[in-house]
């Protein structure tokens, strides 16, 4: 068993897509508007060619997947920070650690490192049943709310990125 972390590529988009579809099946069962909940191949293709996505592969299967892309535009007022989105875990994963692993290391190897950022956001709705409080089991705060006609209120969430220790060699 052996973990890559890589930047996803143009030729993983279907096998993508199958992770996120059914990572993302409680969102639909609980009727959360999420883009991803519902994606297709062609939103899979421009997150892969627009933004960072990053998969965690597993024995040459993808495992695992998240996306970091610039601040978003509406909200640069309020946190001008990278945003993460499309998060998921292959559902025979879940409550494995997998998730979590990938996470970290998008904040520190990419955001932190990479990106050089001081912080990064996320959204996600309140009513999904345990997202917000994982979030915020993770350093993550609530910076903004906003109410939806059809999520109900949205929660934007910021997470200060600790700066790596210098090593002395």
């Amino acid at each position: 068993m052996s973990d890559i972390y890589r930047l996803a590529t143009l030729d993983d988009v279907e096998e993508l897509l199958g992770v996120i579809l059914r990572a993302y099946e409680t969102i639909r069962e609980l009727g959360i508007k999420f883009p991803a909940a519902y994606a297709d191949l062609e939103m899979v293709r421009d997150t892969v060619a627009s933004h960072e996505c990053y998969v965690l592969e597993r024995d040459g299967a993808i495992i695992a997947t998240v996306t970091i892309s610039k601040p978003v535009e509406q909200l640069k007022a309020i946190a001008d920070f990278p945003f993460i989105m499309k998060f998921a875990v292959e559902p025979a994963f879940k409550g494995l650690g997998v998730g979590n692993r990938l996470l970290t290391w998008l904040e520190e190897d990419i955001a932190r490192d990479k990106w050089k950022a001081k912080a990064v956001t996320l959204g996600t709705a309140e009513r999904h049943p345990w997202l917000v409080q994982m979030y915020e089991r993770r350093g993550y705060e609530r910076i903004y709310e906003v109410e939806t006609e059809d999520d109900g209120k949205m929660v934007l969430l910021k997470k200060q990125l600790a700066r790596s220790e210098q090593r002395v060699v």
